[in-house]
């Protein structure tokens, strides 16, 4: 979803194809040979390949953006941003996907509830992360389009509590409003 956000802010037509990873569509020696990783999403533009979202979007917003205003090369800017994106890889997908998987994939059928604290404790990084309007300052960057994708599906696992994290709460219903989630989040949540 994260790489269907950064094209959405510019013109480049970019053409998704659909990997169906309970049938092993990444697992083809086809699909290997591209990423040995087998990960999804992958991007091909003509011979290049990059897999991983947050590398994917970033180099797509600084190959074909209109501006940087979503990634900013003024060094402090990308590093808060920077910041952010690891966060979001490190801590918050590595929450959600260790709090989901036993569920999807081992035949759990509970929540287990130190993953939910996990989880809770993600909320509190970001509410104190959001000292301005956006998780990197004053606008819209990577670090919102990127984090919202694994906050938004959290919260369909575990309600964001308002009165607890009224930041993320008001961070999350801004970024509601925004093209970007309108046509590449909100149909896609928990994916």
């Amino acid at each position: 979803r994260v790489h269907d956000h950064s094209c959405l802010e510019h013109d480049h037509d970019v053409n998704f194809i659909d990997v169906f990873l309970p049938g092993g569509e990444h697992l083809t020696e086809e699909y290997i040979k591209m990423n040995p990783q087998h990960t999804v999403p992958l991007l091909k533009d003509d011979d290049f390949l990059i897999w991983d979202s947050h590398a994917i979007c970033g180099y797509l917003v600084s190959k074909y953006g209109k501006n940087d205003v979503l990634y900013p090369t003024e060094p402090k800017k990308r590093a808060v941003i920077d910041q952010r994106l690891h966060f979001d890889s490190g801590v918050l997908f590595a929450t959600l996907r260790a709090t989901v998987e036993p569920l999807l994939y081992f035949g759990e059928k509970t929540l287990k509830p130190e993953n939910l604290a996990k989880i809770r404790t993600a909320y509190d990084f970001t509410d104190k992360f959001l000292t301005a309007p956006w998780l990197a300052g004053d606008s819209v960057t990577l670090a919102d389009i990127c984090c919202v994708s694994t906050i938004s599906s959290m919260n369909e696992v575990l309600p964001i509590d308002g009165e607890k994290y009224p930041r993320v709460t008001a961070w999350l219903k801004r970024c509601s409003e925004q093209d970007f989630f309108k046509k590449g989040n909100a149909p896609n949540i928990l994916l």
